[in-house]
């Protein structure tokens, strides 16, 4: 068939990521509030709720485009 090694490095380079980012989370979680940051939007009106994360879907993406970017560069 092939050389599986290329798949098993991939799934140990994700699964590092998801160790990293887990414990990035918890910690960043004890100093500011991810996901109600200044840019999202909230509106709570009677028992309607909308939230709409969209400064923190870009500030995520951005951290993961440069963690991704270091990780996988040659």
């Amino acid at each position: 068939m092939g050389d599986w090694s290329f798949l098993g490095k991939i799934i140990l380079r994700i699964g590092l990521l998801l160790v990293i980012l887990g414990l990035l989370i918890q910690v960043a979680g004890k100093f500011f509030s991810f996901g109600r940051l200044p840019g999202d939007i909230f509106i709570q009106k009677g028992n309607f709720t909308f939230y709409f994360p969209i400064f923190s879907s870009i500030l995520l993406s951005i951290v993961l485009t440069i963690i991704l970017n270091l990780l996988f560069r040659r």
